[in-house]
């Protein structure tokens, strides 16, 4: 029985290879597009997930809610880790992790071989008990015991030492020595960027610095014992924080330890502040997995109105098939084969073009995704479970409809008389409705992603980051004489200028208090520092708004005084920038010989208010300041006519001041760039997927228009006897269809409104969402549609109409 099922399917597809064709490539299509999705958003769940016991395993960070407008901060102060350890019978271990942002490469020599390494990473004794990573080489029983241990991942091990097992080597870490006690294997899905493992007590720290509260620089795991409630100790932990952190209630921030779950670090810390660890974007798994849904439900929506759009032809097919005693089940088995097989053909074909699509994906998202048919079980399953899922989803209803055809009535006539047809007529506008508002829905969405990102990468900074080389810099030699080195490099007229300092746009910033005198009391603030010299206004192009500039003249520049920023000026309560200028400032000084020095100083300037960081995040008050001792990086402004001997220039003089580092540099306008890589992708991938929607829509909307030409054929052959226009047929047969996307538009706007809406509340500075977008997505839709269904009717009104009406 069942083979005669699929016979006569494949008979009635054969047959029919117009409604065939349009379907399968639908089918196809959509099945394609939820195949490479499926695959993305399956990869990017995965994170974490292969660590053995990682559901006990969560990770600190502090949720300032109360004065810093809802901030996240990824690290914590060092004694969170300690109390935790000490006094929570509920905690099984605590690892505490230490990633210098400002040291991301680091220079490893191995014998003759030297090379810019990142992810170098001060983690205690339990990191490898708490991250059970297996190990290639040596064992992780205390392999960070030693000060001068290091562990080192498999890929690292193969780039400096080859296939040879490493254990005992040595290893140098700018400059400094240490042992290789293991090689671990390295997962693609850990979302900390480790490549080698250094000992906490190799990172030198004082003791004195490891007891603050307040010093925000560990990345700190917590694993509980098993049965432990997170959110008791959570909460115990609260109380405990508050009372050391705030005593009396006057610090300018509250902090509120948050224990975030191991397998929520990857994709939902996306907003996070100074996070290193590797990140997705759940925002963004949610769109696709959307995308994926409405395209598949596009392409059954075709299936579903194509199928009812034709019942007419193979009404008398089921009125004999009934006449002669096949019973209802019989009929919808029947028509559910044809459905089925239909969709078995489609995935065949889907997972042959995802299989050959992969590998373009994996380069545009930076994975390594594997679609393995027939190497995984699970796959071939999960294949042949989507095939009857679908075909099930979009030959159910056609089948019903199909199979419920009276033969008295379907015999008698050449054409379907049952009441049922006005109700599949509504179904059938009503599935044209959802997939062009479906369709509208995502032009606009990828319309205004697309305004947003063009935004991002084009708004006005408030500085200059054209032509500037940036680079960190390296060796005692060159700490020691950094202002004999910025001459050097102006010695050239390529170059423009020269700034040294820590906390250049796009780079590693510090947040600090600054300490303001008011009617007898210390103010505290939390403000963002920026440690400059006095050529960085000049290099950045940063406008002073108020007072002056830093100057060599001033002999009191460097220890007594200071400069903010507009935003600093309203949150610091002096109202307008002329009031600011001559206020004093204190500020603790970093210093671990003195920990309770304080300079004390006023404020010489404002500068206009720019973005160090990107459009995610608002400007914040930001104090600057000359202070040497944290400078480390270094911008160059260069000659944009002669860049390549600009370059040149600075590389002579980085050999003579640090010639045991090889030279490594960006410029800045690529490292903004790279912080919206995310929405560039996005954005991309949008384009790609409403594409699709829309050509699928399409495909059956074609199929439809020749359906209603082919069932209107006589009366077109009426009209055009009595004088009709082929400019009249076609609007008559355009009508229709074009008052549907009109519908399709009013109900996509408000939706893709609130869609959009929400998703630009992530970026602290964003586009309004302009309505044109609404009212060019809808003219495309219907020009999209107008185009498609005119074909057809267009080829209906210049068809000879004694050919239709011969037979009348």
């Amino acid at each position: 029985m069942f083979r005669n099922y699929f016979k006569t399917a494949y008979r009635n597809l054969f047959r029919h290879k117009a409604f065939t064709f349009i379907n399968l490539s639908g089918l196809t299509l959509g099945l394609t597009a939820c195949l490479l999705i499926g695959l993305f958003v399956y990869d990017e769940l995965q994170y974490d997930k292969f660590l053995p016991e990682g559901d006990r395993v969560y990770r600190l960070y502090n949720d300032m809610s109360a004065r810093e407008s809802g901030k996240v901060i990824a690290p914590v102060p060092p004694m969170f880790g300690t109390t935790l350890e000490q006094n929570f019978p509920e905690v099984e271990k605590v690892v505490r992790i230490l990633m210098l942002q400002f040291e991301a490469n680091n220079l490893v020599e191995v014998g003759e071989k030297s090379i810019y390494e990142n992810g170098r990473t001060y983690a205690d004794p339990g990191f490898f008990e708490m991250f059970q990573l297996p190990f290639k080489y040596g064992s992780h029983q205390k392999a960070l015991a030693d000060p001068s241990s290091i562990v080192i991942s498999d890929r690292f091990a193969e780039r400096v030492f080859g296939e040879v097992d490493p254990v005992g080597r040595k290893v140098t870490v700018n400059k400094e020595p240490f042992i290789v006690r293991g090689v671990f294997e390295r997962n693609d899905k850990f979302h900390l960027p480790v490549n080698f493992v250094l000992p906490m007590e190799a990172a030198q720290l004082p003791a004195e610095r490891m007891k603050k509260w307040s010093w925000q620089q560990f990345y700190t795991y917590v694993k509980l014992k098993e049965g432990a409630d997170p959110g008791f100790v959570q909460e115990k932990f609260r109380k405990i924080v508050a009372q050391q952190i705030d005593p009396d209630k006057n610090q300018p921030y509250d902090y509120l330890p948050v224990f975030q779950p191991l397998e929520e670090v990857y994709l939902y810390s996306a907003s996070f502040s100074f996070d290193q660890a590797i990140r997705g974007n759940i925002t963004y798994v949610k769109a696709l997995s959307i995308i994926a849904v409405f395209i598949l439900l596009i392409a059954c929506f075709n299936f579903v109105n194509l199928s009812t759009a034709k019942s007419s032809q193979r009404a008398k097919e089921v009125g004999v098939r009934k006449a002669v005693g096949a019973s209802k089940g019989q009929l919808v088995a029947q028509f559910l084969s044809e459905t089925l097989l239909l969709t078995l053909i489609s995935v065949i074909f889907s997972a042959a073009l995802a299989s050959l699509l992969l590998p373009t994906l994996n380069a545009f998202a930076g994975k390594q995704m594997e679609f393995n048919v027939f190497g995984n079980p699970a796959i071939l399953l999960l294949l042949l479970v989507l095939a009857v899922v679908v075909g099930v989803l979009a030959g159910f209803y056609p089948a019903m409809v199909l199979s419920g055809f009276k033969p008295v009535k379907v015999l008698k006539s050449a054409v379907v008389v049952d009441s049922r047809v006005g109700k599949i007529q509504w179904l059938r506008h009503g599935l044209i409705v959802l997939q062009f508002a479906l369709s509208i829905f995502l032009i606009i969405c990828a319309g205004i992603v697309y305004q947003q990102v063009s935004y991002l990468h084009n708004k006005d900074l408030g500085f200059n980051k054209e032509q500037i080389m940036f680079f960190q810099m390296r060796g005692d030699q060159m700490f020691e004489n950094y202002e004999t080195f910025k001459q050097e490099l102006l010695k050239s007229p390529k170059i423009k200028n020269v700034s040294i300092g820590y906390g250049f746009p796009g780079d590693a910033t510090a947040g600090d208090r600054i300490i303001v005198p008011r009617n007898g009391e210390q103010v505290h603030h939390g403000v963002t520092q920026l440690m400059i010299d006095y050529n960085y206004l000049n290099t950045l192009d940063v406008k002073v708004v108020a007072g002056r500039p830093f100057s060599k003249e001033f002999k009191t520049d460097t220890d007594h005084a200071f400069m903010i920023n507009e935003t600093a000026v309203r949150e610091l309560g002096y109202r307008t920038p002329e009031k600011a200028l001559g206020q004093p400032l204190q500020w603790q000084v970093w210093s671990d010989e003195n920990p309770d020095s304080l300079k004390e100083g006023k404020i010489i300037g404002v500068v206009k208010d720019f973005h160090f960081k990107s459009l995610y995040d608002k400007v914040e008050p930001t104090v600057l300041q000359i202070f040497p001792e944290a400078y480390h990086k270094v911008a160059v402004k260069i000659d944009a006519q002669n860049v390549a001997g600009a370059i040149d220039h600075v590389k002579d003089v980085w050999s003579t001041f640090s010639p045991d580092y090889p030279i490594e540099y960006i410029f800045m306008d690529d490292n903004f760039q790279k912080m919206y890589k995310a929405e560039d992708k996005l954005k991309t991938l949008l384009w790609i997927f409403t594409g699709i929607a829309i050509f699928v829509a399409c495909l059956g909307l074609f199929g439809l228009a020749a359906y209603a030409a082919e069932r209107r054929k006589k009366e077109i052959g009426i009209r055009k006897v009595l004088g009709a226009e082929n400019s009249m047929i076609v609007a008559l047969l355009s009508k229709e269809f074009l008052l549907l996307i009109l519908v399709s538009a009013l109900i996509a706007f408000p939706l893709a409104w609130y869609a959009m809406h929400t998703w630009l509340q992530d970026f602290a500075y964003r586009i309004d969402i302009p309505v044109w977008v609404f009212l060019v997505a809808s003219l495309v839709a219907a020009l999209v549609a107008f185009l498609t269904v005119s074909y057809q009717a267009l080829k209906a009104a210049t068809a000879n109409p004694v050919t239709n009406l011969r037979f009348e």
